[in-house]
């Protein structure tokens, strides 16, 4: 087969090597109309860093101010703003000493920033960003990695952070003509001229404090971001109590309320959320006494996030009462416990207290036990009640104190059925079978008012012969005596007898004599 109409001749390869050797040395010959351009870029970007400089620090200065009038509101932003001025002047000092390593690996020991002699110079800048065991240009790219991280982390709005994580961005970047990508140093700093090289790093230097100002725009927004905004304003009265007694003392606390109609909070109380956005809480309790209850609030603040707001408070409950009584029926019996009912309205019964005179009171549970000493003497039972922290008379009632009625003698039996029985006398009478499993006769006071027991101490029973001769027999104390049972035996149906000279005393320790009973056979 014969030769390869590719095949160059000797005379044409010198040809093209040449060619390209011409365009290298064409590549390499920078003109001085750009390196003028690079030196004006460079001076502007020096007027618009000092403009922005500037910027920055009077929003610093904003913010010192306000936090030397409001330190609990502004202080903590006013100190994060300072780190964020001193993170941002350390790394843009790293820069400035970067440029005066690449100006004077140019120009020599006396090399100036502002005064670069060997522009053109394509060494300079890789020797010093790129070249030894650790380059700058690595190193810078770890810092400005870590400051756009810092910054970005300040934002709260999403566009701004994207465009600061885009300005400081240290991506491979992809050249034509290569094949993979070059590092971001070495696509800044690889066969650059100086002055490039120093345009660049006052660019990145430029986009370092406009990724500043942003972040102290966001402190700065943030003094008020957590501020509740609302629309509304009222004027509200919170009383201690809606019920005062005379005497008592009225205590309220008169406030402004601010609320955003378009934003109600949202109110827990022990631990559940309420039903409703008005804050209305309401509920049917189902026991007396005092009870504690504390929950929080959840509000929307201007940044987004959520304040919460606890509270806690307390409630009595009481039951329904009305006072109805007759004034000509205020007595105590002397000797025994009388039940009273105490309370005041509005109080818990743990915070009323009650003392009387001529005798004892006495608490039960929510009842109270009144004991008269003495007869004829009136009792004074007073009230007081804890009001307002300090104990307060709300009531004093007096009381006539009286000797027990009497009591009714009666012969007690059981039915058929078992069921107990009293016989009071007269009527249809009482079996004779029954009277004679009776052991004796009681007395008590059983008007459905007064149930007392009093104690028999003797009576007698009296029977008549044929001739209407009265026949006494004594007992034995409260008991039937034999003598007495034997005159029952003799008892035929329609017969009657009587017991009298009944002595009794009740719990007042007082010996009375009763009534006599008739006692009919049937």
């Amino acid at each position: 087969m014969g030769t390869s109409n590719n095949q160059l001749s000797p005379r044409q390869k010198m040809i093209n090597l040449m060619y390209i050797v011409l365009t290298a040395m064409l590549a390499l010959n920078v003109s001085s109309d750009v390196l003028n351009g690079f030196t004006q870029v460079e001076e502007g970007l020096t007027r618009t860093n000092d403009n922005v400089e500037q910027r920055n620090a009077a929003i610093l200065g904003t913010l010192r101010a306000f936090a030397e009038k409001n330190p609990d509101k502004g202080q903590r932003w006013y100190d994060k703003a300072a780190e964020v001025r001193g993170v941002t002047s350390a790394i843009c000092l790293e820069i400035d000493s970067i440029k005066g390593l690449i100006v004077r690996e140019a120009d020599g020991d006396d090399g100036k920033v502002d005064d670069i002699q060997n522009r053109d110079n394509l060494e300079a800048a890789s020797v010093v960003m790129l070249n030894g065991a650790n380059p700058l240009g690595r190193r810078l790219r770890v810092n400005v990695e870590g400051y756009r991280e810092y910054i970005s982390s300040l934002m709260t709005d999403s566009v701004k952070r994207d465009n600061v994580l885009k300005a400081l961005s240290t991506e491979a970047v992809q050249r034509k003509g290569n094949i993979g990508k070059m590092a971001w140093e070495e696509s800044k700093f690889d066969n650059q001229p100086v002055v490039a090289a120093v345009t660049l790093l006052t660019k990145l230097q430029n986009d370092i404090k406009y990724a500043e100002g942003e972040a102290l725009q966001t402190l700065l927004a943030n003094v008020d971001a957590g501020d509740v905004r609302v629309n509304e304003l009222n004027a509200f009265v919170i009383p201690n109590s809606r019920v005062v007694m005379r005497g008592g003392k009225y205590t309220a606390n008169i406030v402004l309320a601010a609320v955003d109609t378009t934003a109600r909070p949202s109110v827990f109380v022990n631990g559940k959320q309420l039903a409703n956005d008005r804050g209305l809480y309401e509920f049917s309790p189902g026991s007396t006494g005092t009870f504690d209850y504390k929950g929080y609030l959840e509000v929307p603040a201007g940044d987004g996030s959520m304040n919460r707001l606890p509270f806690e408070s307390s409630y009595t409950v009481i039951e329904p009462t009305a006072t109805v009584s007759a004034t000509m029926m205020n007595v105590l019996y002397a000797g025994i416990d009388n039940p009273i009912s105490i309370s005041v309205p509005g109080v818990a019964n743990s915070a009323v207290t009650a003392t009387m005179t001529n005798g004892t009171l006495t608490r039960k549970g929510d009842s109270w036990v009144a004991h008269p000493a003495k007869v004829g003497e009136e009792a004074t039972v007073t009230v007081n009640a804890q009001m307002d922290g300090k104990p307060m008379t709300v009531a004093a009632t007096k009381f006539r104190v009286r000797k027990l009625p009497d009591p009714t003698p009666y012969i007690a039996f059981k039915d058929a059925n078992g069921a107990e029985n009293r016989y009071k006398g007269g009527g249809r009478g009482i079996s004779k079978a029954l009277l004679m499993a009776a052991p004796g006769i009681e007395a008590a006071i059983d008007d459905d008012l007064l149930n007392i027991q009093f104690k028999v101490l003797s009576f007698e029973t009296v029977f008549f012969d044929s001739m209407g001769n009265a026949i006494p027999e004594v007992s034995n104390g409260s008991q039937f005596s034999q003598r007495q049972k034997d005159s029952f035996r003799r008892l035929s149906r329609g017969k009657r007898f009587y017991i009298s000279r009944v002595k009794a005393t009740g719990p007042d320790g007082i010996t009375r004599d009763l009534a006599p009973i008739e006692v009919i056979i049937n």
